[in-house]
C-alpha cells in the first residue's frame, strides 16, 4: 500500500525568524514591506525546506516514509498497518503545522509518481 502526500505552498509554510525579516524587505509604491515566512526566492530556502522535513520525519524516513522536498510517500504491506502510520504522518504534520494540498494527494494505491518514476 502506498499514499502520496503533497505539501500546500511549500516554503511559505515556514516562518521567517523575526531578525532576518527585514532582510526580506521590498519597496512598493505606497510602502516597503518583508516577508513574515520564508519566500520562494530565498537562496537556501529549498535546503532549509528540506531540512525541516527532515527533521519532522526523521524517525520515519527509510522505514514507513520517503520525503523530498514537498513530496511525501507512506509505504507499508498491509492496509491496518498503512492506516496506522498515516496516521502518524498526519500527527507529525499537525504538529508542525504543515498543510497538506488534498487535489495532489493519492491514499491507498498499489502504484504512482513520486518524484517523476513510478513506483510500485
Amino acid at each position: 500500500m502506498l499514499s502520496f502526500l503533497d505539501a500546500f505552498s511549500r516554503y511559505h509554510q515556514i516562518p521567517m525568524h523575526p531578525l532576518d525579516e527585514e532582510k526580506t524587505v521590498f519597496i512598493t509604491r505606497h510602502r516597503l514591506y518583508c516577508y513574515k515566512v520564508m519566500s520562494f526566492g530565498l537562496k537556501n530556502a529549498r535546503a532549509t525546506y528540506q531540512r525541516l522535513m527532515t527533521k519532522i520525519f526523521k524517525p520515519l524516513i527509510g522505514h514507513m516514509v520517503e520525503v523530498y522536498i514537498d513530496d511525501i510517500m507512506v509505504k507499508i504491506k498491509t492496509r491496518g498497518e498503512h492506516v496506522q502510520h498515516l496516521q502518524e504522518v498526519f500527527h507529525l504534520l499537525r504538529k508542525y503545522d504543515m498543510k497538506l494540498n488534498p487535489s495532489k494527494c493519492a491514499f491507498w494505491v498499489s502504484a504512482g509518481k513520486f518524484l517523476g518514476f513510478m513506483v510500485t
